[in-house]
């Protein structure tokens, strides 16, 4: 659990560190003439358990709604469908997840960081809890293809997770 708490700690500290060299380096006529537009994209992930005994794998498929602020930094709203697999002794968990979040572009306007904080909902197989959910990734995006790389951090339902996340997404 100490581990844990360091990775977090970490990842935060990283995350800051990058937002404030990315967010003092951009020029203010970039600020003033960018086109701030919304994206939708459609993504589907893959998981494995970091804790926990109960689930072996994870498997959903999600929506994003991104709001761009400016070139390096967008606003997202994500919901889906995330079930946690297990094998004989637990029934498998389905929840919806509905995250709020922050993404920096930190090198090329390609590559980003973004942090995600939210609650899953249980819908599956008479489990009855919300649990807060929060998700720092990392990621590279194209016009159209957005793969990343996300740990997924519950409350509730004994386990997180480490999901790879393939989307396609354009602009509204």
């Amino acid at each position: 659990m100490k581990n844990l708490q360091n990775i977090r700690i970490l990842f935060f500290a990283v995350f800051a560190m990058f937002y404030t060299t990315t967010s003092t380096a951009q020029q203010n006529d970039e600020i003033q003439n960018y086109d701030q537009k919304f994206k939708l994209g459609f993504g589907v992930s893959g998981g494995i358990p970091t804790d926990g005994d109960d689930y072996d794998w994870a498997l959903g498929g999600d929506v994003r709604l991104q709001y761009d602020l400016s070139k390096r930094t967008s606003l997202t709203l994500t919901t889906g469908f995330t079930n946690l697999f297990v094998g004989d002794d637990v029934p498998d968990l389905g929840f919806i997840p509905a995250k709020a979040g922050f993404k920096a572009f930190v090198w090329e306007d390609q590559f980003y960081v973004m942090g995600e904080i939210g609650a899953g909902f249980a819908v599956t197989n008479n489990y009855n809890e919300t649990s807060i959910l929060w998700a720092p990734s990392i990621g590279y995006a194209g016009k159209h293809i957005d793969i990343s790389l996300r740990y997924e951090d519950y409350d509730k339902f004994n386990t997180n997770q480490i999901a790879l996340r393939l989307a396609y997404g354009f602009e509204l």
